[in-house]
């Protein structure tokens, strides 16, 4: 066993790691990253005004393999931007430029814009994000239709729409059929630039970008795209995360009335203590809009992995024009990459969504128990901490799932080792856990310490896995082991060899109850630029990192949880945690918003972050709860607790420096209101789980924006601090500090229960509410169904078994539906069909059980849970008796409160111990 000094980098690079760590570590500072004006890129798009540019032509309009194929012509010669920011710079010569058109089911049209095969070299096209089927549901085209004067070509692009490519000037449109107003437009304001790949001429020019003592040697020159997109019908626009913001609509960032602004940027980056409202991009990148109106939704995405500029256009913006009424312009700007487009024409919200998914994936069902609240701090100590820590949670009678442990587990920051002083018995140590039903979670990073004692540094070195510079040699940057590599996850075969380091044999002391958290995967280097790695550092296949940089922690995160797939034979599905993201990291696993500050604001963020990603895809995402830096008030972090146990990732974390924060440690009373949030999540387990089983199925979010359940209502469109659980919860959460009221609005349509006294509200005001400390204010809409569990145990495995009480929320009709669905809660055999999908349908006094399982699927699965209690609200009094059927039983009826602890009134009609098995069709008719 090496001593602690042999563990431990020589003094002068621990000095200046930590005086990295502490200049990054600090509060966000705005010089550290690149703005607008900065990004050459950038600054020439944004500067340009409408129709201003020379414009392009569509030539050899043509069906091609059922797809529509033409050619780009310059309708002048194009200019190239050879001085890397001089617009007027000659572009000398011009090649042509292929276009081709794609139509797939479901509504939607694929925009593909390339270089001719005579460019010097080819452009990046981002692999492995699209479903690898897609071609399969490609539709073929029969036919062009033509005016007479040829000057557009239009096709069928789903019913009730088509699609128009205009050919001089080039523009597509998205049309209703029948309709010349549009529902989606591409360089309808002739901003569509496309800057070409070139070979230097002599070694006078000079192509490099610096910034801040960083040089990027740019060989292959500039390379960006710019266009315009424009949402018509469109009353807000949404998405494209990440960012910061309290607002859930994307506010204009450009035009009439709109103060200096930055554009949104996507460009995944380690930022700490970000900012609470800011357009500035954070850890992850997903280039996918959609709009909203009252007449319809669409969607936009753009399949680039490079950095990103996205404005949102004020109205009036283009001054040759007069503001188009319910018209969002866009302006899209990207360092490199493809036209690799895909317009989704809706018409609904959640019609746009499923169509976005229908090409990215859905998300991955998660394993029940991650559904359930986790514990995390950097750091837990040492394996006595670990003990300690567990052992209060049963103490203080508050359930939690998962265990978890940062960086400093390791032995000198190598990832797969344990500190042998500190950890010297992981497998007893998770065991213990383990044997109460809970699950340890190990942090696994991508930089690599370089150290030949390392046998995963010394493999991959030897094998040529790792990013190369821009000189050709393995990159060499700074995290926390100091002097690392990173490998070169683009590149299959290195995927496939990081994911065997995940077996048993190779991890050595990690178990079947271990899960991995990848952090720090944008990727961050603390001594590269923008705390980065270089945009000229090369990866698999002669690709530029700047090509490549936002998908690089979407393909470590890909890597990662195929290894504990492969660990688990295939048999369990995987738990992996990403702080980076990109277009289709939904189908790999979780993320999180990252480095949030213990601050009201933050709290307030988290709301619009979450929903902003699950209407990107990222269902399975949540916030910090308490914040990761800083120490909250105690009021701070009890409210966070009632609102995160709402999040669908519910984990408290937090930095090494602030002062711990288990739920016990701020007294008595505080304690127990930390107890009753999380034990409200533990009640809403069943629920919850059935979900996220309708996010794998249709991508439609567990935790939604009010507008997507209420498309109609106008009032619902900018709201981004309450927000919907599935179609039946509502949830307000409290942003202010000693705040005495709140004013919620409840969507029109339907009455609303509050979930703690069942009392009744009128939908479609807004109600001025007291607030108390013991809860937010959260209700269920009326006509629907929540399954629970209210038996508390000391984790969701211990609760398999228990049984459920349904609630059930009765509208003007006296009638009520919702859903279950049960499987084993970790295993893939739910795709086989073993898994338990019942409807309850309340109506005429009767509550009906119905299988809604495809009545051909396979596999089997069984369970003897029932329900023990049924709670109606809103029935009017005077039911005397429930009767069963099959078999003429009776069960009591009485009044009885609407929960199992305080705090309720009794206006709940409740059936006793119905005990009815949730595996079984059967009525249950209230007399």
């Amino acid at each position: 066993m090496p001593s602690p000094a042999d563990r431990s980098p020589p003094i002068l690079l621990r000095v200046a790691v930590l005086f990295l760590l502490l200049s990054t570590a600090s509060a966000w500072k705005k010089d550290e990253f690149r703005n607008c004006d900065q990004s050459p890129f950038c600054k020439r798009a944004r500067g340009r005004k409408p129709h201003s540019i020379p414009s392009l032509s569509a030539a050899d309009v043509s069906l091609s393999d059922g797809a529509v194929s033409a050619r780009l012509l310059p309708s002048q010669p194009l200019r190239q931007n050879t001085a890397g920011d001089d617009p007027e710079a000659d572009r000398d010569p011009s090649r042509i430029l292929l276009l081709r058109l794609s139509v797939y089911q479901g509504g939607v049209l694929r925009l593909q814009i390339d270089e001719d095969p005579s460019a010097p070299r080819r452009r990046f096209q981002v692999p492995d994000v699209l479903l690898p089927d897609l071609d399969d549901h490609r539709l073929w085209l029969p036919r062009l239709s033509s005016p007479a004067a040829g000057s557009s070509s239009s096709f069928y692009l789903a019913d009730g729409f088509e699609a128009v490519l205009i050919h001089d000037p080039f523009e597509i449109q998205v049309r209703r059929k029948g309709s010349a107003e549009p529902v989606l437009s591409l360089n309808s304001l002739g901003l569509f630039d496309f800057e070409q790949l070139m070979v230097k001429k002599n070694d006078g020019e000079d192509w490099e970008e610096r910034f801040r003592g960083h040089t990027d040697t740019r060989p292959h020159g500039p390379q960006s795209i710019s266009f315009d997109v424009s949402f018509h019908g469109a009353d807000f626009v949404y998405g494209i995360p990440e960012h910061a913001s309290s607002s859930l609509a994307l506010r204009p960032t450009s035009g009439p009335d709109v103060e200096h602004s930055e554009p949104y940027r996507l460009f995944n980056l380690d930022v700490f203590e970000y900012l609470a409202d800011s357009p500035f991009g954070l850890y992850g990148s997903i280039p996918f809009m959609l709009s909203h109106g009252a007449r319809s939704s669409s969607g936009f995405f753009w399949l680039n992995a490079a950095e990103m500029q996205i404005d949102v256009l004020a109205p009036g913006w283009d001054d040759s024009a007069s503001p188009a009424k319910g018209r969002i312009d866009t302006l899209w700007m990207s360092e490199a990459g493809v036209v690799d487009a895909f317009f989704f024409v809706g018409p609904d919200p959640k019609d746009v969504l499923r169509q976005y998914i229908g090409i990215t994936g859905t998300p991955a069902m998660p394993q029940e128990f991650a559904v359930a609240y986790h514990q995390c701090r950097w750091n837990y100590r040492d394996e006595e901490d670990v003990a300690a820590v567990d052992a209060a949670f049963d103490e203080h009678d508050i359930p939690y799932d998962v265990l978890w442990l940062d960086i400093e587990h390791t032995d000198g920051k190598r990832y797969f080792t344990w500190d042998r002083v500190l950890f010297p018995n992981p497998k007893e140590m998770q065991g213990k856990l383990a044997a109460k039903g809970r699950h340890m979670v190990t942090i696994v990073d991508p930089h690599i310490k370089r150290d030949d004692s390392f046998y995963i540094y010394k493999e991959a070195s030897e094998k040529g896995y790792y990013v190369k510079d821009a000189m050709g040699k393995d990159f060499d940057g700074w995290c926390w082991p100091g002097s690392s590599s990173y490998p070169d996850v683009l590149n299959p075969e290195i995927r496939e060899w990081w994911a065997e380091k995940f077996s048993f044999q190779s991890y050595v002391g990690s178990t079947p109850s271990l899960y991995i958290w990848n952090d720090m995967n944008e990727p961050s280097v603390f001594n590269g630029p923008e705390i980065t790695m270089p945009r000229d550092a090369i990866h698999y296949g002669d690709v530029e990192h700047r090509e490549v940089h936002n998908a690089y922690g979407y393909y470590f995160h890909m890597a990662t949880s195929n290894g504990l797939l492969k660990r688990g034979n295939g048999m369990d599905r995987p738990f992996v945690l990403s702080r980076a993201f990109f277009a289709g990291s939904q189908r790999y696993g979780t993320v999180w918003t990252g480095d949030n500050s213990a601050n009201w604001d933050q709290l307030r963020a988290s709301v619009p972050m979450i929903l902003t990603l699950g209407l990107t895809g990222l269902s399975f995402s949540g916030a910090d709860v308490g914040g990761f830096f800083g120490n909250p008030e105690p009021e701070l972090l009890v409210r966070w607790y009632q609102l995160g146990a709402y999040y669908p990732f519910f984990r408290a974390h937090a930095h090494q420096d602030t002062k711990r924060r288990e739920p016990w440690l701020f007294g008595e009373h505080n304690t127990a209101l930390i107890r009753e949030a999380v034990h409200v999540r533990y009640s809403l387990l069943p629920y919850y789980y059935t979900l996220f089983r309708e996010a794998s199925v249709s991508g439609i979010p567990v935790m939604r924006p009010l507008w997507l359940e209420f498309p109609a209502d106008k009032e619902t469109y900018n709201t981004g601090e309450a927000f919907m659980v599935g179609p039946s919860l509502l949830v307000q959460g409290i942003y202010e500090k000693r705040q005495k009221s709140v004013s919620v609005y409840l969507p029109m349509g339907q009455s609303w229960y509050n979930m703690r006294n069942g009392a009744a509200y009128t939908g479609g005001i807004s109600h001025k509410l007291e607030v108390s400390e013991d809860s937010i204010p959260s209700f269920q809409k009326a006509g629907t169904i929540v399954p629970r569990k209210d038996r508390f145990r000391r984790s969701s495995t211990q609760m398999v078994n228990d049984p459920y009480t349904l609630v059930i929320a009765l509208n003007g009709s006296l009638a009520a539906e919702g859903e279950l669905y049960v499987d084993d809660g970790k295993s893939y055999d739910f795709e086989q069909g073993a898994y338990i999908h019942r409807r309850f349908i309340f109506a005429d006094c009767k509550l009906t059980s119905i299988d809604v399982r495809p009545a051909k699927i396979g596999g089997k699965f069984s369970s003897d849970c029932v329900i023990e209690r049924i709670i109606l609200l809103g029935l009017p009094s005077g039911a005397k008796k429930a009767v069963i059927e099959p078999g003429n039983r009776e069960a009591d009826v009485e009044l009885g409160p609407l929960t199992l602890r305080g705090g309720s009134s009794l206006v709940a009609v409740t059936v006793r111990k119905p005990n009815v098995r949730i595996a079984d069709d059967w009525t249950l008719r209230i007399l």
